[in-house]
């Protein structure tokens, strides 16, 4: 890969994080500061996410893969996602916002795919050049929350009152739309899949992975990715709004500290990996989700802020050692025929159903521990997902024998 096409890739790979950090972080303070939005209603809102997740593959199979360059649909996708990023901050009113914001992660989601593969078609190495690439997204998502608290201080107390999360939708937009444009210079990546091949759905989601269902250690693991993104739903819902309202100052910029550590995590995960095996690897990443909602619930903004600060920053091994692991575990049990799918129906199983459940059970949570004067007992509000979180960790230990170290290549 020469110079110039991995300056492009990287550019592409920030912009595409940094459209992504610039609203969804602050989604939640939005709703509820902006819209009024009950827990319900943020729970639609946020399972918008998984709609698009569910109908990402179909977007991907049945027209970028078959008719047209993945770059041109990138393109396409995030011109149109300008525009209704635009609609999005014009709205004033939480049920006309939510069909605004359904129709932009439907267009969102598939274009996770979509860098991904205008990437790796130009990489003859991906296990060592797509890491320097994909590194750029996450620091695109870093520098969008910093921006957003100590540029334009939109998530401050008065930023706050005053309604300025509502410019988040309108960096985004402005941001997608550079995008959009620029994705039409991108290194050419055409169809890999002859329009006239028959199409079976079955594969788009990958279902012909359930066969490795049959194995009892990928059905725990399986049932496991499901259930612990209910807890994982709680944090993308309500962690934006529980620190505004706990007097946490800058707490866009303060979030990103999840994705630095996110990033260095990810350096320890292999050493994990060959040390200790897959579960407890992963039992690690569960049982860092109980610790952080732990801490939420115990730790405050004022002399227990650190509380806080340290839950935010297990994000990494929140992240990296149940998901990213879970990736690699998945892809050492599929073996080459099912590689894709089997990808294909843990993203499904997760970032579809498994949210999908969370965002649904975070909002009832929430608007049941609503007072009457309208202020929530986030106590309560996190020690549920711990709870939960914890259940997990004990279903998957009790469950998942692995009768010998296993050590996955994590390279």
């Amino acid at each position: 890969m020469n110079t110039t096409i991995r300056i492009k890739l990287s550019i592409m790979m920030f912009l595409e994080f940094f459209i992504w950090g610039a609203w969804f972080v602050t989604l939640g303070t939005f709703l509820a500061s902006n819209l009024k939005a009950s827990g319900a209603d943020s729970a639609a809102v946020f399972s918008t996410q998984s709609w698009g997740a569910i109908i990402a593959p179909f977007i991907i199979g049945l027209i970028a893969d078959r008719y047209f360059n993945a770059e041109k649909i990138l393109g396409i996708l995030h011109l149109v996602g300008a525009f209704l990023m635009y609609q999005m901050y014009m709205s004033d009113d939480v049920s006309v916002f939510y069909y605004f914001v359904l129709g932009y992660m439907i267009l969102f989601m598939p274009t996770l795919a979509l860098v991904n593969s205008v990437s790796f078609n130009q990489m003859t190495d991906p296990e060592k050049e797509f890491s320097n690439i994909r590194v750029w997204g996450t620091i695109g998502w870093i520098l969008a929350g910093l921006s957003i608290s100590y540029l334009f201080h939109w998530d401050s107390v008065e930023g706050v009152s005053n309604g300025m999360l509502k410019n988040t939708f309108l960096l985004a937009g402005i941001v997608s739309l550079v995008l959009g444009i620029f994705s039409f210079v991108l290194p050419k990546t055409p169809p890999k899949v002859a329009s006239t091949e028959k199409i079976k759905i079955g594969d788009l989601l990958g279902f012909d992975a359930l066969k490795l269902l049959k194995d009892k250690n990928f059905a725990v693991f399986f049932i496991s990715s499901i259930l612990i993104c209910i807890p994982l739903a709680f944090y993308y819902q309500n962690a934006h709004p529980f620190l505004t309202a706990a007097g946490i100052d800058n707490p866009t910029g303060k979030m990103a500290i999840g994705q630095v550590s996110e990033t260095l995590l990810l350096l320890l995960l292999p050493v994990f990996f060959t040390r200790f095996g897959f579960k407890k690897t992963i039992l690690l990443g569960m049982l860092a989700w109980a610790i952080r909602y732990a801490l939420f619930a115990y730790g405050n903004g004022d002399n227990l802020s650190f509380m806080l600060i340290i839950g935010i920053a297990l994000h990494g091994i929140c992240y990296d050692f149940f998901f990213v692991a879970g990736q690699i575990y998945t892809n050492s049990k599929a073996g080459e025929k099912y590689k894709s799918a089997a990808q294909g129906l843990i993203t499904l199983a997760t970032y579809g159903v498994g949210m999908l459940i969370g965002f649904a059970v975070a909002g009832w949570i929430t608007d049941n521990y609503k007072m009457i004067d309208g202020a929530i007992n986030w106590q309560m509000v996190w020690i549920i997902p711990a709870a939960i979180a914890f259940g997990v960790f004990l279903f998957f230990a009790t469950l998942f024998n692995e009768k010998s170290k296993n050590k996955v290549e994590a390279a």
